[in-house]
């Protein structure tokens, strides 16, 4: 009876270890997300907390492992954002092969101790993701920096974090996304980030900074915005602010009307996808008389 007992004792501690080993990756994985351990970044839904005025420089690392034939880097090498402020980046992807492949990203940021601090709200690495063969994408990465960073004395010397990736070929490749769906519709949600980024320094929606306003725009005569000093080539373009002009402008202000004055471009055709999609939801508010919602300060 005593050896059965110690046979049957030995059998679940055998059973027990057999299992913690099959699901130790699992196991692993589920405690560096919930607590930020090698630098494991968090998933949340949305950023809901204060803006700060600390900034830290985000910087961005890609890698592809042996066996993956595919090209895989950052559309920016960094950005600076201010704690609790959402930013919106890009990565492009290209499958270099004949066949279609899925692949997985893995992730994490270092130094190791911001992990738990890094909220990621949209990324290609939560998926398994098919890119099609010769097949080429921008994908975008929606993150904050959680703002209880600086009351954190571990962090107090945190002013750079660097964000990786490694794209591996997938070992469970049923039932991926295709990467596809990035280039097809237009975000104007991620457009109201980009513009928040990218524009907001230099137009308001509904008042004129540096440049002119721009609710109401998409539809207006180029040079149209009452009481804002434009330069006479604009004012003398003649242009109608439809998607087509507003995507060469923004692609190349004096390309489109050599003589303006803008100074910059937004080189990336899904970026200006996006900022168009957002610029025509402000269209749309101003007609049905609703405000806007107002852009952050400059």
């Amino acid at each position: 009876m005593k050896r059965a007992l110690t046979i049957v004792f030995l059998l679940a501690i055998i059973g027990v270890m057999t299992g913690l080993v099959s699901y130790s990756v699992t196991i692993y994985r589920l405690f560096c997300q919930v607590t930020g351990a090698g630098g494991t970044t968090q998933r949340v839904s949305a950023d809901s907390g204060p803006t700060l005025a600390r900034e830290v420089t985000v910087y961005f690392d890609t890698n592809v492992a042996p066996g993956l034939p595919w090209r895989f880097v950052p559309l920016q090498r960094s950005i600076k954002v201010h704690l609790g402020q959402q930013a919106l980046v890009y990565f492009e992807a290209e499958n270099l092969s004949d066949t279609d492949i899925v692949g997985h990203a893995t992730f994490n940021v270092t130094p190791d101790k911001v992990g738990v601090y890094f909220k990621k709200i949209q990324c290609f690495c939560f998926t398994e993701e098919r890119l099609e063969a010769h097949k080429k994408v921008e994908m975008p990465v929606t993150f904050f920096v959680d703002p209880r960073l600086a009351t954190d004395r571990g962090t107090a010397d945190v002013d750079e974090i660097t964000l990786s990736y490694t794209f591996f070929r997938s070992a469970r490749p049923e039932g991926a996304e295709d990467l596809a769906r990035f280039g097809q519709v237009a975000s104007a949600e991620a457009g109201k980030t980009l513009f928040e980024r990218l524009c907001a320094g230099c137009h308001g929606l509904v008042t004129a900074k540096a440049g002119p306003p721009l609710a109401g725009v998409v539809g207006r005569v180029a040079g149209g915005a009452s009481g804002y000093p434009y330069s006479l080539a604009l004012a003398q373009s003649g242009l109608v602010w439809t998607e087509a002009t507003l995507d060469h402008w923004l692609a190349g202000p004096q390309t489109l009307v050599p003589g303006a004055l803008m100074p910059m471009a937004v080189p990336d055709e899904s970026a200006r996808r996006d900022i168009i999609a957002y610029l025509k939801t402000l269209d749309a508010a101003r007609q049905s008389g609703e405000s806007p919602a107002k852009a952050p300060p400059g």
